[in-house]
């Protein structure tokens, strides 16, 4: 099997091959963003009519937090647009016969009934915060939808909840909610602070999910003959983040004072998958929470000392 990953290099992409690295069938088609832009429809087309891969995985995208997508709401619509058009467009093109689009919880209403199910779905209100990035992602996901109903591709979509794990990005304002905090910690820890502060009341609920796990589920899917459209990829479990704000200070090893600006954002109240149809099929999450953190303290901790933490 010819497999293309696009976004290799980011969390998700590089666990993805981590994970068909061990499949000694499986050719890996990676390229760079200096060596093919999704954004230049000329340049993708002609990527996959050359290379013909027999499977994609779509794991590209301009992602971050709360700041970044509220600060460059223009950045993150374009480019998730352009990129999903693109690639979806170009493999149906080239006759790709399975294409798995990833993207994300935030597409669901702000207020849907929780869990989050698939039903939900264009049924209200998205989060404004995040609204184009995910105004992008559904529109991803329902292009990858509309090639299969009219020309039977077998293009379909999951959609992880909150990831975690190896590669992620420890931007000071950009990143997620775990990077961000694993990083504080870690910066106050070594300068010896007195207190650390953290966005919002710490009252939303969250899910999250190890990296590995989410590439082992997208292994699993693209093994399924005839796969859902669209697919939750989570955990099935939440935690507040004032909890996962102490959990990651004890991890770390800080032992100071955690204080709450409530100025700041909470987003979303609260966001759990409801993972009932991945579990039907067959698939559920296997790296608990504290273990993945451990794990991902450890991976910044290595991914630091040689000079390849993403900030």
């Amino acid at each position: 099997m010819k497999l293309y990953i696009a976004g290799h290099r980011g969390m998700v992409g590089s666990a993805l091959v981590r994970r068909y690295e061990r499949e000694s069938d499986v050719e890996l088609v990676l390229r760079t963003r200096s060596e093919l832009n999704l954004l230049d429809q000329s340049a993708v087309n002609s990527f996959f009519e050359t290379e013909k891969p027999d499977v994609a995985i779509i794991a590209a995208a301009k992602v971050g937090g709360i700041h970044a997508n509220n600060t460059y709401p223009a950045e993150f619509g374009y480019d998730n647009l352009i990129l999903a058009a693109n690639t979806i467009h170009a493999a149906h093109q080239s006759g790709v016969g399975r294409l798995l689009f990833l993207g994300s919880s935030c597409i669901y209403p702000k207020l849907a009934p929780q869990p989050l199910h698939e039903e939900s779905l264009l049924t209200g209100p998205l989060e404004p915060t995040n609204e184009a990035y995910a105004i992008a992602k559904i529109a991803g996901l329902k292009l990858a939808e509309y090639y299969r109903r009219q020309y039977g591709d077998c293009f379909h979509s999951g959609m992880p909840t909150n990831l975690y794990g190896p590669g992620d990005n420890y931007h000071g304002l950009n990143s997620h909610v775990l990077p961000a905090l694993i990083r504080r910690f870690h910066e106050a820890k070594l300068a010896g602070a007195l207190q650390v502060e953290a966005w919002g009341t710490g009252s939303p609920l969250r899910e999250f999910l190890h990296v590995d796990d989410l590439a082992e589920a997208c292994a699993f899917l693209l093994r399924i003959e005839n796969p859902p459209d669209l697919i939750n990829i989570g955990s099935g479990k939440e935690i507040t983040i004032r909890e996962l704000s102490e959990k990651v200070a004890q991890i770390v090893g800080y032992e100071g004072e955690i204080t709450w600006d409530s100025t700041k954002p909470d987003g979303t109240p609260r966001k759990l998958m409801n993972v009932s149809r991945l579990a039907k099929l067959g698939w559920s999450a296997s790296i608990e929470l504290d273990d993945g953190l451990k794990r991902t303290y450890a991976s910044f901790l290595a991914e630091s000392e040689s000079g390849a933490l993403r900030t």
